[in-house]
């Protein structure tokens, strides 16, 4: 069940770049949660796989030398929701209904996400230097909080100009 988790159902083993193609994945899950039950669903959803990633990569790769193993891939999950959650949230408090997710919002939390777990800097990379399972959630969940504000930014950038 470890294993199943932290290669989020065998995401993880496609390759190439199995954090992109979780990230994608994620997009696509998260803007059905957000339909489903908008953001309070997608920030549960995120509270929970962030929780259930600490477990299984925990678990899973107890007694292996190397905790970030590139099929390990809830992290990315849990990240990319989290990046998701700040425009979800935006809508949400803008009175949006569910079934509106206007594309800029998610692409952008896509791209950001992606550039901050890649380039890591700063408190990305520094929980990306730990060497456990904690350090292997808390590099995305950095990414994930920077991909969000980066995220909001820009739609408030965007709509300043507009």
């Amino acid at each position: 069940m470890q294993a199943c988790l932290a290669t989020w159902f065998g995401v993880g083993h496609l390759r190439p770049a199995p954090g992109t193609w979780a990230s994608a994945l994620a997009i696509v899950m998260g803007l059905i949660l957000h339909r489903l039950g908008h953001f309070p669903a997608l920030a549960l959803a995120t509270a929970a796989t962030f929780a259930l990633g600490l477990w299984a990569v925990a678990g899973w790769t107890a007694g292996m030398a190397e905790k970030d193993r590139s099929e390990i891939v809830v992290d990315e999950v849990a990240g990319q929701w989290l990046a998701l959650c700040f425009p979800s949230a935006g809508f949400w408090l803008m009175g949006l209904p569910a079934d509106r997710f206007p594309w800029p919002g998610w692409v952008a939390a896509f791209v950001f996400f992606r550039l901050f777990d890649i380039w890591k800097p700063w408190l990305v990379g520094r929980a990306d230097r730990r060497a456990d399972a904690a350090g292997v959630m808390l590099d995305d969940f950095w990414a994930g909080l920077f991909a969000g504000t980066a995220t909001m930014i820009a739609a408030g950038i965007s709509h300043g100009l507009m």
